[in-house]
């Protein structure tokens, strides 16, 4: 099973964050050597692309889904991972394109560095979309509700013939916490669609004292005292949200906290 996030101490990255961050490394190094043979410095100019690329993807992204967003705190919070990457690319290479015309020193390093950043980032998304594009069905994990019963993706998917919104939270997770009014309120109004929400290693009565305590009323909250599903599927960290097509087969994968927007986006891809 791919791995969809890695926890690094008290930090966790998607596949995807990886990815883009190595790409960006092997630009930086790629840079500093032939910068160094040519006698010139790229890595400002290229720490320069990467946020301005960083910047347009997220106002991109905040414009398109503009009402999904409470106020400007809101906006400007990019843990919600949402981002633009069209928009970002483009500003990115704009920006890159206009320093290469500018300075004639720096065409040459910061053309190799950019290429190799490129190339590096090409082949390492393209590994992972094949493996990801294969057919990865809802995991049979053995799981229990609330009242003991055991249960699973599969039965369910089979009984309500919807896409699965899986969420896998656990109560001591902040971002979890800050996201649980959002899927409530989108289990609320999204009838086509059934939200699971999967409690990693924790107890039927703490859940319920959890619940009670943020007033939270939410249907399939379901129990998984091992981590099993966390382990079939790849995801690590928490707060991941699996998106599953009514066939059963993962479209989406969102590591990290969930805002309206982003849960729009994520829904607007499953359907």
């Amino acid at each position: 099973m791919l791995q969809q996030s890695i926890v690094i101490g008290p930090l966790g990255f998607s596949l995807h964050q990886l990815v883009l961050i190595a790409a960006f490394l092997i630009a930086l190094l790629v840079g500093a050597l032939l910068g160094r043979r040519h006698r010139v410095a790229v890595s400002d100019t290229l720490i320069t692309v990467f946020f301005i690329g960083l910047l347009a993807a997220r106002v991109a992204f905040v414009v398109r889904y503009w009402e999904a967003y409470d106020g400007i705190i809101s906006r400007l919070d990019i843990r919600d991972g949402g981002f633009d990457l069209a928009a970002g690319f483009i500003a990115g290479l704009s920006y890159a394109g206009w320093a290469l015309w500018r300075s004639a020193r720096q065409r040459r390093p910061l053309s190799g560095a950019l290429f190799a950043g490129l190339l590096t980032w090409g082949m390492l998304v393209g590994s992972t979309l094949c493996i990801e594009q294969q057919s990865r069905p809802l995991p049979p994990t053995a799981l229990l509700d609330q009242n003991g019963h055991p249960t699973s993706l599969p039965q369910l998917a089979k009984q309500t013939q919807q896409p699965l919104v899986v969420n896998l939270w656990a109560s001591w997770c902040p971002p979890c916490i800050r996201e649980m009014p959002v899927f409530e309120e989108a289990q609320n109004t999204q009838q086509d669609i059934t939200f699971v929400f999967v409690n990693q290693g924790e107890s039927a009565q703490h859940i319920e004292t959890f619940m009670n305590q943020h007033d939270l009323s939410l249907e399939n909250v379901w129990l998984d005292q091992s981590n099993a599903l966390g382990r079939a599927t790849g995801a690590h960290a928490m707060p991941t949200t699996l998106f599953y097509n009514a066939q059963g087969k993962l479209v989406n994968t969102h590591f990290g906290e969930l805002s309206r927007a982003t849960l729009q986006q994520g829904l607007k891809r499953l359907r």
